[in-house]
Formats: C-alpha cells, sequence, structure tokens
C-alpha cells in the first residue's frame, strides 16, 4: 500500500484539537474521591512521629495512610533504594528518613479536593532535621555525611574507561586543550503535569490509569508495593501530555493503587483520583542531572586527535533512578563521535539531597556533547583550523573502534550528516579542506549586536544500553472470510506525544498490505498487550516496528494456511549488548545509534547579553522516515527543548529548597524564543537491524545545540562560555568582567 515514507496526518489528530481525547487528568467517576499527598517539609532529616488527629476531624476526609500502610515500603526503577512513604516504619529503618524536598509522607483520601487539601495541611509531623549533603564533589568524600547511611557511601556508581596509552597518546600531541564545564539540572515541563484514577475493574484487579512510559515495568512496581500477583494489577495508558523521560518513574502510579488497595480492604469500591500543581510536579519528579566535566584533549597539527582525558561527575540527587545508566551513557559518549586511539574516562554518580536526576531526552549525551564538541571547537581554533575540518580528521566510520574497544554497528553515517549539514550552512570543500564561504565574524546589525555561527555533532544510542534486557512483543489479528477485512494490533507501547501510534498504523498497513483504515490499535494496557519495553532510549519505531513486522508475517503465514481468524504474537529481540568491565571498560554498548549535526546562526546584543537563535540546520539521519512530517516535528521540538536549555531555563536549589518550581520563574522558551527557522534535513541510511531501515531519532537532535550555541557565541564574542545555561545575566557578566553568581 505503500504507507512507509508518507506524511500521514496522525490518527489521533482530531480528537486531540477537539478535546475529546482523554487525558489521565480528565477521567471522571460520578462516586470518585480524591486524593493529596504530604509532601516533606524538610530537605534531610528523620520524621519521628507522623499526627494525623485533626485532619481526621475533618469532615469529609475518608482515611489517611503513612508509610505503615504500605504492604513493602520500598520501589526503585533500578535499585529500590526509595520509600513509597516516608515515616516510622519499624519494617523498613531506611523509611524514617527525608532525603528531598518531594519525599511523599502521607497520602489523604477525601470526599474533595478541597478537603483532602485542607487535611493534608492539618497533618502534624515531629522531625529531628540532618545536616545537608548539596555538593556532589563534597559526597564523594569519605567523611561526607552519608545521605543513605546503610550504604556506607554516598558513590552510586563508577566507571571507567582504559583504552590505549593516555600518556603516550598526549606525548604525540602537538597542542593540548583543558577545560572544565559545568551543565545544569533541567526541568521536563512537560504539558500535563502527574495525574491518574486508580479503581477495581469488573475483574477485581486494582486499575491505575496513568501516563508514563512502560506499562509493565509500572505493573511490575506497583505489585512490589503492594506485595501483590502482577495478575492482579492492571495499568492503562490513555492519551499522554509529554514525557521526555520524566515518566519512567514512578509519581502517582503506586499512591494511587495503594489508596484503592487499602480503601477496598475496608469495604469502600470508589474510585481515587489525584492531579498534581505544577509545582507538586516540579518538585515531584526527576530531572535531567547536573554534570561536573573535567577534561584534556590533545591533537597533533594535522588535527588528528590522539588523546582525551575526562573526568566526570554527576549530582545523582536523593535517589538512584536511571543514575547509573545516564552515567555510563555519558562515559562512552564524552569523548564524542570521534575514533580517538588513547582515551581515559573516570566518571561518578553520587547520592545528594537535592531532587533525584533521572531519564531525560538525550540521557547522558547532552551534557557528554557538550563537553566533546565544545573541546574540538577549541581544538579547532588553537590549530587555526576549520571545524568542520577538524572532524572530518576524525569521525567514526564503518569499522571504527570506540573507545570501550568494539567495533561500531554496521550503518556508520555521521560523516554524511555533517557533510550535509556543512554544506547547507554555507560550508564547502575547498582544496584546503572545508571552509566556511560566508562567514563574517563579529558581524553588526547594530554596534553592540554581534552575529556568530557555531557547529557541533553528536551521535545517540538507539535501545538499552551495556547488556540491559531487550524485547518488544506485538499482536496481530486478522479477519475476515476470502480477504482480510479486520486487523487488530494488539501492543504495550507508550505514546507520550511522539507520535508513535500512529507509526505502529503504518508499518502495519505495510507490512500486511492492507489498508490502513481496517487497523484496531488496542494500545498500551497490561490487560492485552505483553511487555513492549519502555517509551525511552529512541527504541519505540525501532524495537516495535521490528515486533510488528515479524507478528505481521507470521500472522499472514496462517491466514494463508486458512486459520480464521488468522492470530500471531511476536517477540523481537534485537542483538545483545554487553555492560562495561569494571576496569578498561570493554563492552559492546549498543546495538545501533542514531548520528545528527546541527548548525547555528545568532546574534547576541553585547549590552544586555541576551542571545536570539536566527536558524539552526538539524540534519538527521533516521534511516528511514516512517513519517516525514512526524519527524520534523521531533526535530523541532527537541531544538525548541534545547534552546531553552541552553539559554534559559536556570533551575536553582539553594539548601536543597526549589526555588523556581513554578513557571512564572523556572522560564521554558516562548514563541518569542524559539530560533526564528529551523531546517530539517532527513537522511536516510538504512540500519541494518531497524524496520524497513529505520532507526531511532527523536533524542538526537537535541544532543548537539548546546555546543553549537556555544561556537556560535565565541564566533561572535572571541569569548567561550563553558557554564549552561547561557543566559543573559551570565553572557553579560562574562563579556564585562564580572563574577557570574549561581
Amino acid at each position: 500500500m505503500g504507507y512507509l515514507g508518507k506524511s500521514i496526518p496522525r490518527f489521533d489528530a482530531i480528537s486531540k484539537v477537539t478535546g475529546e481525547a482523554l487525558y489521565p487528568g480528565d477521567f471522571n467517576f460520578s462516586n470518585q474521591v480524591y486524593l493529596k499527598i504530604l509532601f516533606s517539609p524538610i530537605v534531610h532529616g528523620i520524621i519521628k512521629n507522623i499526627n494525623k488527629a485533626e485532619a481526621e476531624k475533618i469532615p469529609g476526609v475518608i482515611n489517611i495512610f503513612t508509610a505503615k500502610d504500605v504492604p513493602v515500603n520500598e520501589y526503585g526503577l533500578i535499585n529500590r533504594d526509595q520509600p513509597v512513604l516516608c515515616g516510622p516504619d519499624p519494617r523498613y529503618p531506611f523509611a524514617n528518613r527525608v532525603r528531598f524536598i518531594g519525599d511523599q509522607i502521607a497520602l489523604v483520601v477525601a470526599e474533595s479536593e478541597e478537603i483532602a487539601s485542607q487535611a493534608r495541611d492539618k497533618i502534624r509531623l515531629e522531625y529531628e532535621e540532618l545536616p545537608l549533603v548539596l555538593d556532589p564533589r563534597e559526597a564523594m568524600r569519605d567523611d561526607s555525611v552519608k545521605v543513605h547511611p546503610e550504604k556506607g557511601t554516598n558513590v552510586i556508581s563508577h566507571f571507567q574507561i582504559r583504552h590505549g596509552d593516555i600518556d603516550r597518546g598526549f606525548n604525540e600531541a602537538d597542542l593540548i586543550i583543558e577545560s572544565e564545564y559545568q551543565t545544569p539540572v533541567q526541568e521536563h515541563a512537560f504539558l500535563q503535569p502527574e495525574a491518574g484514577v486508580s479503581y477495581l475493574d469488573e475483574n477485581g484487579r486494582i486499575t491505575v490509569v496513568v501516563a508514563g512510559q512502560w506499562i509493565h515495568e509500572d505493573q511490575e512496581q506497583i505489585a512490589h508495593a503492594l506485595g501483590l500477583p502482577l495478575d492482579q494489577i492492571r495499568v492503562i495508558y490513555p492519551a499522554i501530555g509529554g514525557a521526555f523521560g520524566g515518566r519512567e518513574d514512578m509519581s502517582v502510579q503506586i499512591v494511587l493503587a495503594l489508596a484503592t488497595y487499602r480503601l477496598s480492604q475496608i469495604g469502600i469500591n470508589r474510585p481515587v483520583k489525584t492531579v498534581w500543581s505544577r509545582q507538586e510536579s516540579i518538585i515531584g519528579h526527576h530531572k535531567r542531572h547536573a554534570y561536573i566535566i573535567r577534561t584534556k584533549w590533545g591533537a597533533k597539527r594535522d588535527g588528528k586527535v590522539t588523546a582525551v582525558k575526562n573526568e566526570i561527575i554527576s549530582d545523582g540527587g536523593a535517589y538512584i533512578y536511571t543514575s547509573n545508566k545516564v552515567l555510563a551513557n555519558a562515559t562512552l559518549m564524552s569523548s564524542g563521535p570521534y575514533e580517538i586511539p588513547n582515551v581515559w574516562v573516570d566518571s561518578t554518580v553520587v547520592y545528594t539531597n537535592h531532587i533525584p536526576g533521572g531519564a531525560f531526552r538525550g540521557f547522558g549525551g547532552p551534557q557528554a556533547a557538550f563537553a566533546a564538541e565544545m573541546q574540538i571547537n577549541k581544538l579547532a581554533e588553537a590549530l587555526q583550523m576549520d571545524p568542520v575540518q577538524l572532524r572530518m580528521r576524525n569521525l567514526l566510520k564503518d569499522g571504527s573502534i570506540l573507545p570501550v574497544g568494539s567495533t561500531m554497528p554496521e550503518g556508520v553515517s555521521i560523516v554524511k550528516v555533517v557533510e550535509e549539514c556543512a554544506l547547507c550552512a554555507g560550508w564547502k570543500m575547498t582544496h584546503n579542506g572545508w571552509a566556511h564561504t560566508r562567514r563574517n565574524k563579529g558581524e553588526k546589525r547594530f554596534p553592540e549586536v554581534k552575529k556568530g555561527i557555531g557547529f557541533a555533532c553528536g551521535y545517540k544510542n538507539v535501545g538499552f544500553s551495556f547488556g540491559a534486557p531487550e524485547k518488544c512483543h506485538a499482536t496481530i489479528e486478522l479477519y475476515g472470510t476470502k480477504k482480510i477485512d479486520k486487523v487488530i494490533l494488539r501492543h504495550a507501547g507508550a505514546d507520550v506525544g511522539q507520535g508513535a501510534h500512529s507509526a505502529f498504523l503504518q508499518i502495519a498497513a505495510e507490512a500486511l498490505d492492507v489498508p490502513i483504515d481496517i487497523i484496531e490499535l488496542d494500545k498500551s494496557d497490561t490487560a492485552s498487550s505483553l511487555d513492549s519495553g519502555s517509551a525511552s532510549a529512541s527504541r519505540m519505531t525501532f524495537m516495535a516496528g521490528n515486533s510488528i513486522i515479524g507478528a505481521s508475517r507470521e500472522a499472514l503465514s496462517k491466514w494463508r494456511d486458512e486459520e480464521r481468524p488468522a492470530i500471531a504474537t511476536y517477540c523481537y529481540v534485537p542483538p545483545k549488548t554487553t555492560p562495561m568491565d569494571p576496569v578498561t571498560g570493554s563492552s559492546d554498548p549498543n546495538f545501533s545509534y542514531g548520528y545528527v549535526a546541527e548548525a547555528v546562526e545568532l546574534e547576541v546584543d553585547t549590552e544586555t547579553g541576551q542571545v536570539h537563535i536566527l536558524k539552526v540546520i538539524c540534519c538527521d539521519d533516521v534511516g528511514k522516515a516512517i513519517n516525514p512530517q512526524q519527524v520534523e516535528g521531533q526535530i523541532e521540538g527537541a531544538i525548541v527543548q534545547a534552546a531553552g536549555y541552553s539559554l534559559l531555563e536556570n533551575f536553582i536549589q539553594k539548601d536543597g529548597v526549589v526555588l523556581t518550581d513554578q513557571l512564572s520563574t523556572y522560564l521554558i522558551p516562548t514563541i518569542l524564543d524559539i530560533p526564528a527557522k529551523i531546517e530539517s534535513i532527513i537522511v536516510e541510511t538504512p540500519d541494518p537491524n531497524g524496520p524497513s531501515g529505520g532507526r531511532g531519532m527523536a533524542e538526537m537532535p537535541f544532543i548537539p545545540l548546546a555546543p553549537a550555541i556555544g561556537a556560535a557565541l565565541h564566533d561572535a564574542t572571541g569569548k567561550w562560555f563553558d557554564k549552561l545555561p547561557y543566559t543573559s545575566e551570565r553572557v553579560y557578566r562574562s563579556l564585562n568582567h564580572r563574577d557570574t553568581p549561581g
């Protein structure tokens, strides 16, 4: 039918525009009750007593639940190091301690949201405050206060790479650049704050309607905390208002299920609903990790990079979440998309009393790329070499060896995307190599306004890394007699706004050679779909596409054998990856990558420090654009989000308290802040293992934007800026030789 490669309108577009589509906060039942959460009033301390007496007297309060009401008071995506509710709990001594301002202490269930809020504010706590651990460098010291005393250390994870001979590499270098980079915390700021409703379904299962990224992982964590079998828990995702990694970890899932479970035990079978405020959302879910990267790069006069030495420190916050996995990715990517013979990396992530760090679009890639690409641009200037030419001298190719000792998977196209982006941005190949033809350094619109151009590139894994188990199921059902007149596709994969479900339908229609409008999608419900894995790691189109194609082939085979209906379930398992060796870092880290290059043109007002992005050219190799319009949407959305990260979003925590806990103080891009023009270039180099050659791509456009902006700022002003975000105040103070606060 030729559905692949066409910009077919999303099947859910009209329902979302008209308001017909229901998000978790839109679900209401006639007899529902309301849940409010008491968050910790302190950053770090021991909860000695919870007095509910005054709160329980308020008319309309149904029940108040605390730590002792949680059957198994622990959870965590990677490691169960977090209490569901903090407070005195002799079964779980670690639960009596709060470790950040978003720890949850009590749940109030009442007849109305107003009553629940009033009662929550009447709960009285007795606590002992403890010293704060806020600087990740200090947290690494043996004598530092321990966030988790039972662990005996604040170090969550440590990785290292020892590739080649680092001393020889620096001895061979004609030039060495040393720098320290700092990247900030970032709030996901998705449109829909955390919300959901829980109830007992017709089969008596505790059912949670919520927004997340992996329904079967949500189901497992709820079941564990409630001490119940998996089949007694059901998770459903309706429409989801954004995620960007921010819904990988638990927020309201377990507490909603807990309330329904405990109420049912006393004969109350009423749906329980909660909706977080924006302020609760900002303090209650994890953030992008703040990183400190000290780095030293050496190169020969001909531009060949001979040695890279990186020391990385990551602020993991109060709990592990996915900090170890994010750090592993950053460790690999900190030497950039380059083949470098000698690489030495030490990376550490530590506990502090800040909001936990976790998954965010790019998953360690943006932090690593900021350091790597800034170093490449500094080397290019010092060598008096064009930055594109320097990259071409070092870029990965098919057969290249990574710093972890393994060979790049087939289909490396970073050279191609750099070429395409450079040509579009005004570079050309000359007899002396690559050079920019329209460069006018320091071009002025007004005397105080200077213009610059910058370039950066990067790569990003597709799929889970370093040995994490990978699989994805799909079920196809074919109905009809002589011909197929109805198809049901059952798939658990989450659509968090990226258009995955529309892509599922296009892939199925192509694989089955049927009209797309006869396919019914049964989506994101643990009661009807098998595990698909997470909508993260740029994996969903890759993994789901392969599972749908496999199920389609098997269903068609059964159809040809006269089975009616023809039903097939297929589990796609990609090539295996392996964890890093603890000494050398040796591993097969990923089975696939995506590649990206970006050029940025901008203006900076030297009198105010205000930066305005005029144009971004973004070239992505997506393998196969299933839906080109959706690919362009992902590129544009990622660039706007990365522009916020680079220029505006200054997340401030003082003594562990969030000062930017509302969108009036935490500034995200508006229509006046986004780039004036974004030019998307889609390259299609088929991935050998991808569905019809497709790769994941939603994270790639985010990764190189900050260093491209940094290079453009340098081009305009002659000054390097090594700390993000590039707020107008920070830029102004730096240009005027004043200390930059914070």
